[in-house]
């Protein structure tokens, strides 16, 4: 059987440095940092007092006051996104075959807001249980592409991908095979996120996950540093329109690249921390080229999962020396989480949009807050540090890591 080539036509960003396409590109190659202290509650209490937020993200903008009570803001979020990726692609609503479109989104928690709320409501009250009637319809995971769907009535595959921080890694790879094995047309895909809330911030400290550099937020997330101690909590949503080749070219579509291949495997190792020799980061890259159908001399670009935890960091890259060899060093890598924070479900979302807009402007966005050298990490790699760097990107890749040893790869390439 022929596979279909699948291509991205249309794109929508919602994250801490932009409220668009647009912003958060420019945010991107300007090294603009997110994080700022905690504006959604009082976190005076708290180990890690600062988040990337949202700016000037006001839910009236995008809903009436009816229709948002009955969305969590990881919900929001996926409709505005999407709705921007929709925009971009110029489909015709009216025309497409809306039985070929479906919706594969990917959430790592959902509405944790909303759960959290409703618990902590029913806590202080008498014990009689007084829920509201939204609270199972705005928490669930799956409700996001539920909404997407029933907003523009697309009728194809609907679901959403749970895989941690790799769900929305894995909601692009689903969404790649669907097309390219001709069950749909055009899927819309992406992830979104909203744990920046007492349950999310409490949960990560208690694990001592996060960055506790209270003293200075906006340079808390420093992947690559030998200071590192922990991610920066994100939020926000990505989201991509994936379409057959033949149906973008038969209707004039703008082309950003071809979405080549996908690649998953599993650390089988340990619930949070990655394995220390990057054994299951080696494979996911292997599968990842040998799916698209590439030489590891291929690739121009790496976004790495690049959190900016003392472990992690080092485990990526050292996999990335094993898998490219002697042109690691050529190739581009960065963390665009150093400006972005961690949006977890919808990280690779976001990032996967970051490796397309780095092929279209070739211009790799920089690792922001590098003061300090870590021995640990090869000197000859080129990280991107501090300054982004022009360069022709043919062919970039984007990776993506879970709690619970989930490993997800894409690759893109520019179109021919």
């Amino acid at each position: 059987m022929q596979l279909k080539r699948v291509v991205v036509t249309g794109l929508g960003a919602l994250t801490p440095i932009g409220n668009n396409i647009e912003e958060y590109w420019e945010g991107l190659v300007n090294g603009k940092s997110g994080s700022a202290p905690v504006t959604y509650y009082d976190a005076e209490k708290f180990k890690t007092k600062f988040a990337c937020e949202l700016k000037n993200f006001k839910a009236e903008d995008h809903f009436d006051r009816k229709e948002a009570r009955k969305l969590d803001r990881f919900a929001q979020y996926a409709l505005v996104s999407s709705d921007e990726a929709i925009l971009d692609s110029k489909l015709d609503l009216d025309v497409v075959d809306k039985f070929r479109v479906g919706v594969i989104w990917g959430a790592g928690i959902g509405g944790l807001e909303t759960f959290q709320n409703e618990v902590i409501n029913y806590a202080n009250g008498d014990g009689t249980p007084r829920f509201n009637p939204f609270f199972i319809p705005k928490m669930i995971a799956d409700i996001a592409p539920g909404n997407i769907s029933i907003k523009h009535g697309f009728m194809g595959p609907n679901y959403t991908t749970v895989s941690a921080c790799a769900s929305s890694a894995n909601a692009m790879i689903d969404a790649l095979n669907y097309i390219r094995l001709g069950h749909c047309d055009v899927i819309v895909t992406g992830g979104s996120e909203a744990a920046v809330t007492i349950a999310g911030m409490g949960g990560f400290n208690a694990m001592h996950a996060l960055s506790t550099r209270n003293d200075s937020p906006e340079t808390a997330s420093r992947p690559f540093d030998a200071t590192r101690d922990g991610f920066v909590l994100g939020e926000g949503a990505g989201a991509l329109v994936l379409e057959e080749y033949e149906h973008a070219k038969a209707r004039g579509a703008k082309i950003y690249a071809e979405l080549l291949g996908g690649g998953m495997s599993s650390d089988a190792y340990h619930m949070t921390a990655p394995h220390p020799d990057g054994i299951g980061v080696v494979q996911v890259m292997k599968n990842c080229l040998r799916d698209a159908g590439l030489k590891p001399e291929d690739i121009d670009a790496i976004n790495t999962h690049g959190t900016s935890t003392p472990l992690g960091d080092v485990a990526e890259l050292k996999a990335i020396s094993e898998v490219f060899g002697a042109h690691a060093p050529e190739i581009n890598i960065n963390s665009t989480k150093s400006m972005t924070g961690h949006l977890l479900g919808a990280a690779g979302a976001i990032e996967a949009i970051a490796s397309i807009l780095s092929i279209k402007y070739g211009m790799i966005p920089p690792t922001i807050n590098h003061t300090t050298v870590d021995e640990k990490i090869d000197p000859k790699l080129n990280l991107t540090l501090n300054k982004a760097q022009k360069r022709e990107v043919n062919v970039a890749m984007s990776n993506t890591f879970g709690f619970g040893g989930h490993n997800a790869c894409v690759v893109f390439k520019k179109i021919s």
